[in-house]
């Protein structure tokens, strides 16, 4: 039995924003997420490309973190990454990953199946260039998913890599990339009273594009 302090039952929220109908759709699935995300921006939503990625280790234990969504075009969901982190070294072997956008307050999700693949150099390196240089002294400073000893230690790391590069710019560090993740399947969910939700999924074809409702 669950802890009376800690008692979940209750717990739950009657959804009743909106609908979506299958009249409502875009023709493809990035047109669409683009027009949800235009409205989850102008909704003033916190970090609204936050996303959910998940992969699957060579043990078949899955894996999942929250990443940023950099870019979106007719290829795929974009992000970037320490490429010899965990979830580096899983896309490695197995590209097969999961996104998910948990736009709570517009009682939205998107959920998207895809494959993940490296992006380019020249990709990596034109983003490199725009992030902030905290950000990019911490690239270099921070062995993603490595054990360390202590906070001291990433600290002193990332003293050293700022001394190193004092007046300079910063390069691309060797582990450092960026993946596409070609949609396979798209799924668009919106709230609905009694659970009811509205699930319409787009599933990439040899013939194009087909969409699906599914059941909640």
């Amino acid at each position: 039995m669950a802890d009376a302090d800690l008692d979940l039952r209750a717990l739950r929220q009657e959804y009743a924003a909106a609908g979506l109908a299958e009249g409502d759709l875009e023709a493809d699935p990035v047109t669409m997420f683009r027009r949800w995300f235009d409205e989850v921006r102008a909704a003033g939503l916190h970090e609204p490309n936050a996303m959910v990625v998940a992969t699957v280790g060579a043990d078949l234990a899955p894996s999942s973190r929250m990443v940023l969504l950099k870019g979106l075009d007719e290829d795929g969901f974009v992000f970037f990454t320490n490429t010899r982190s965990r979830k580096g070294d899983e896309l490695a072997a197995n590209p097969r990953c999961a996104l998910l956008f948990p736009w709570h307050p517009l009682e939205r999700q998107v959920r998207i199946d895809g494959l993940a693949t490296a992006l380019p150099p020249a990709d990596v390196a034109a983003y490199f260039a725009v992030r902030p240089r905290g950000s990019q002294l911490g690239a270099w400073a921070s062995h993603q998913s490595r054990v360390v000893a202590g906070r001291e230690e990433l600290a002193a790391s990332y003293a050293e890599v700022e001394a190193r590069y004092d007046g300079r710019d910063v390069p691309v560090p060797d582990e450092w990339g960026g993946y596409v993740v070609r949609p396979e399947a798209v799924e668009f969910w919106q709230g609905r009273p009694g659970r009811m939700h509205d699930r319409l999924v787009y599933r990439r074809t040899p013939e194009g594009w087909r969409t699906e409702r599914l059941a909640p």
